[in-house]
């Protein structure tokens, strides 16, 4: 049920891409109940002037490495799970692909179930 933006600066090779989602994949299979195969994500690329960030908001320096990922999912989830899910998707990405933390910023967008259709037209949760 999750659906996965991933947003960074252009340049970087496709195994890198995947590395990033294949991270976040997993961080939320760990700490959020995910099924397998439930999986929905778009990988979007920007030029530098097109992808605008502080460096140093809240007092966190950020590079050119810096990954915006924003999580639109049901919003049936605790405060302790959330958590959990931001510190497993900063371990796994601190992994591979070699993300510094302070260059992931998550973001999530909690929906309710109602607003889901896996296709045929369907509410699939509800």
């Amino acid at each position: 049920m999750p659906l996965v933006r991933i947003q960074l600066r252009a340049g970087k090779p496709p195994a890198y891409r995947r590395a990033i989602a294949d991270g976040v994949y997993a961080a939320l299979r760990a700490t959020y109940d995910v099924p397998q195969e439930d999986l929905f994500m778009q990988v979007e690329e920007f030029a530098p002037e097109n992808f605008l960030f502080s460096r140093t908001y809240l007092d966190i320096p950020r590079s050119d490495d810096f990954v915006v990922l924003q999580l639109t999912v049901s919003n049936t989830r605790t405060l302790d799970k959330k958590r959990a899910l931001y510190k497993e998707i900063v371990r796994n990405l601190a992994q591979d692909p070699g993300l510094r933390p302070e260059d992931v910023f998550v973001n999530l967008v909690e929906t309710l179930r109602e607003n889901w259709s896996f296709g045929n037209g369907e509410a699939q949760y509800v």
